[in-house]
């Protein structure tokens, strides 16, 4: 998570993750627009390790001979 303070005056305003967000500070009444930089990125697809199909494959297609 991340501090979410006041661009102008500093105070924290809230802490989370966002991707817009518009709040008004409190104390000096600036209003903070806020964007995330980037999206979050997906999340990997699992991995084949410890998948002894996906090995024996792997074994396989590195011993057989390529055509010409």
């Amino acid at each position: 998570m991340q501090d979410i303070r006041c661009g102008q005056c500093n105070r924290k305003l809230g802490a989370g993750e966002y991707t817009r967000l518009s709040i008004k500070c409190p104390r000096c009444g600036a209003l903070n627009v806020l964007r995330a930089e980037r999206p979050t990125p997906e999340s990997r697809r699992a991995s084949h390790r410890g998948d002894s199909t996906h090995d024996e494959r792997s074994r396989l297609g590195a011993l057989q001979p390529t055509t010409p």
